[in-house]
Formats: structure tokens, C-alpha cells, sequence
């Protein structure tokens, strides 16, 4: 069997404008992978938890007896590790969790450290 003579330039023609297609999409389409888009879910979803449990690690803070000594110390602490601080106080720890958030002990610690 024998194919027309316009066959291969036309593959070829396909060929090349898929690539150019996918590069135009990746670079400038806002086209993203699906690992990509993962990635950028986690780090939103990361945010919005921070952002809305703020004000419950401000209320902590306020609530704590020990709060004048936490900040004293907190504003004594060397920069890198004031949100050591207020996780061992407890105030980045959000209720049915373990663990403190160390997001969320930046973000506390930059609107204690602003009100001071």
C-alpha cells in the first residue's frame, strides 16, 4: 500500500505544532501538571489554616496566666527560634491536635510581636 506524497509533511506538521502547542501551554498557558497543582493545593490549604487559627493562638496567648513571662521571653529569644516559644506554651497547639503547628507559631508570633 502505498501513501499519498502530502503524508509525512503533514505527520511532521502535527508532530511539531503538538510540541509547540505544549510548550506555549506549559510556559506562558498556565498550563500545570498534576503534581504541580497538588503542591499549590497543599500550600493554600496550609494558609487558609494558619490565617483562620490565628486569632485562636492571639486568644491563647491572652488567656494564659504565664502570658507576661511567654512574651518577655519571646522578645529576649533570638529571631530563629521565638516560635519555639510559643509552641512549649502551647499557644500553636489547636484543639484534637498533638502537635503544635510551626506555620502557625510564625504567623502567632509575628502579630504578638507586632502588638508589643
Amino acid at each position: 500500500m502505498q501513501f499519498p506524497e502530502w503524508t509525512k509533511p503533514a505527520l511532521i506538521g502535527v508532530g511539531v505544532g503538538a510540541i509547540g502547542i505544549a510548550i506555549i501551554g506549559f510556559n506562558w498557558g498556565g498550563w500545570v501538571t498534576g503534581s504541580t497543582v497538588v503542591k499549590m493545593v497543599d500550600t493554600a490549604s496550609e494558609v487558609a489554616v494558619v490565617s483562620a487559627l490565628t486569632p485562636y493562638c492571639i486568644q491563647m496567648s491572652q488567656n494564659d496566666p504565664a502570658s507576661v513571662v511567654i512574651l518577655a521571653e519571646l522578645e529576649s529569644t533570638s529571631s530563629y527560634k521565638r516560635h519555639r516559644v510559643i509552641q512549649d506554651a502551647g499557644w500553636a497547639t489547636p484543639l484534637g491536635v498533638d502537635e503544635p503547628s510551626r506555620p502557625l507559631a510564625d504567623a502567632c508570633e509575628t502579630v504578638l510581636l507586632s502588638d508589643i
